[in-house]
C-alpha cells in the first residue's frame, strides 16, 4: 500500500510513540492514499510543506477499517480520543452511551482505515451529539468536501513495516487555500442541509438513547 504523510518537515522514519494522543484515532502516524489532501494536510498552518510517500507492507497486519463498521461506531472512537466536546449537556451523556455501546477498541490492531474529522468535520459530529442533527444528516455531511480516508499506523509492528520512498514540496499559497476552499463549501453545503421539518421522523442521539439501541440492533 502507498500512503502519503502531510507534514511541514521531510519524515524519513516515523517515530513509534509520537504523535498527538488527542487525534481522531488517539496516538499514530496519519495517512492517506490521497496526494491532493496530503499536501492541504501539509500547509494547514499556512506555511509550505512537504507530502512523505511511504510503502507499507500490510502483510501479517490487523487492519480495522471503520467504513465497514456504523457511522455511530466511528462516532464512538472519535469521542473517546477528542476533546473540545460540550460539558454539562446531553452531550456528555451521549459521548457515554456511545463509547458503552458502539466503541470499537482501536488498541486491538496494527492500522486503522477511517473518516477524518478536520475542521469542519468535526464540528458536524458535534452537532450530532448536542441532538442538533439526525444520523443521516451526518453521514451525508461526512461525504461534504470529498476530505476522504486517513490510515493511522498504531502498533510497533506496523511502523517496522513501513519504507520511506520520496517526497514532494507543497507550497502554501496554493494547497493552503485548497485546503480553505474546501472546508468553506463543506460548511455552505451543511448549512443548506441543516434546517427543515423534513428531517424530524429521522433517527437523533436521544432516540437512540430512549431506545437503548446498540451496535448491533440499531441497523444503521
Amino acid at each position: 500500500m502507498t500512503i502519503i504523510h502531510g507534514s511541514t518537515n521531510i519524515i524519513k522514519q516515523p517515530v513509534y510513540g509520537a504523535g498527538n494522543v488527542a487525534n481522531d484515532y488517539g496516538r499514530g502516524f496519519y495517512c492517506t492514499e490521497n496526494m491532493e489532501l496530503a499536501k492541504e494536510w501539509a500547509c494547514s498552518k499556512n506555511v509550505d510543506g512537504f507530502a512523505n510517500f511511504y510503502e507499507l507492507d500490510t502483510s501479517g497486519l490487523s487492519v480495522l477499517n471503520l467504513k465497514e463498521y456504523s457511522i455511530l461506531n466511528w462516532l464512538a472512537v472519535l469521542t473517546r480520543y477528542r476533546g473540545y466536546w460540550q460539558k454539562n449537556s446531553i452531550a456528555e451523556e451521549a459521548k457515554d452511551y456511545l463509547q458503552q455501546h458502539f466503541y470499537v477498541d482501536v488498541d486491538d490492531y496494527d492500522v486503522i482505515i477511517g473518516n477524518r474529522a478536520d475542521d469542519s468535520y468535526f464540528s458536524f459530529a458535534q452537532d450530532f451529539i448536542m441532538g442538533a442533527i439526525s444520523v443521516n444528516q451526518l453521514e451525508r455531511a461526512m461525504k461534504l468536501g470529498k476530505l476522504g480516508e486517513q490510515i493511522v499506523l498504531k502498533s510497533k509492528k506496523a511502523f517496522s513495516q513501513i519504507n520511506f520512498t520520496g517526497y514532494e514540496v507543497a507550497y502554501a499559497e496554493e494547497f493552503f487555500l485548497k485546503k480553505n476552499v474546501r472546508d468553506i463549501e463543506a460548511r455552505k453545503q451543511y448549512r443548506l442541509d441543516k434546517p427543515g421539518s423534513s428531517h424530524i421522523d429521522e433517527l437523533f442521539i436521544v432516540d437512540i438513547m430512549r431506545k437503548g439501541m446498540t451496535s448491533y440492533e440499531s441497523g444503521i
